[in-house]
């Protein structure tokens, strides 16, 4: 029983970081357009870089591929798990197939691990994993990017709140989903560390909604 139950594991983290590492980017704007999305805008693999280069169908595409990538990981995968869902052993898996698809994403095996930041990935992992502080991560973003344009800067606030509100907020017991988000927040300052800076200089690309189609301007 315990082998078995090591090998449902390891099957779901390698499951996990494939699905994480199906580059949708990449894939949609090579298939559907003719050029590598990386090859235009901010040069990233992700929602924001295709809403900016291809348009708002693409984009709306990609973000929901990204987001349902993180979510499949953690809820359907895990399920498959020979453990109590209320279990502490349950939670800790969660979470490690969860990182384990951000990192197929950031890292794509498909892509010479050429990816995306992982943001999108990201939600939809914190929403299966934690729906209450996800909505709440979600309303913050919203509001900075409304009010700001900046795509970038929703998401590092975002990021920064996301363990205040687990902690302080929702109250959450679990030390390891306490854990997690304070590494969840410390990944999405290290991945948006060219933000940050374009911020600081006051160079960081704000997002249109109005956005163009035509890759070529």
């Amino acid at each position: 029983m315990q082998n078995i139950f090591e090998l449902n594991n390891l099957i779901a983290v390698l499951l996990s970081y494939f699905i994480g590492s199906i580059p949708s980017a990449i894939w949609i704007s090579k298939w559907f357009f003719g050029i590598d999305v990386r090859d235009y805008g901010s040069n990233n693999a992700g929602a924001t870089n295709t809403f900016r280069v291809i348009g708002k169908t693409a984009g709306f595409t990609v973000l929901f591929i990204d987001i349902l990538k993180g979510w499949v990981s953690v809820k359907i995968l895990t399920s498959f798990l020979l453990c109590s869902p209320d279990s502490m052993e349950f939670i800790n898996m969660q979470i490690i197939v969860g990182i384990t698809a951000v990192l197929g994403h950031v890292f794509p095996i498909y892509e010479k691990f050429q990816g995306g930041k992982g943001v999108a990935t990201l939600m939809g992992i914190i929403l299966a994993i934690n729906f209450s502080a996800a909505i709440g991560c979600v309303v913050i973003f919203l509001l900075i990017f409304i009010f700001t344009n900046y795509v970038s800067l929703g998401a590092i606030v975002a990021a920064i709140c996301f363990p205040i509100i687990t902690i302080f907020i929702i109250r959450v017991e679990s030390i390891s989903l306490i854990y997690f988000s304070i590494f969840i927040s410390i990944l999405v300052l290290f991945t948006h560390k060219p933000n940050i800076y374009r911020l600081l200089s006051k160079n960081e690309n704000k997002m249109n909604i109005k956005l163009k189609k035509d890759p070529a301007n």
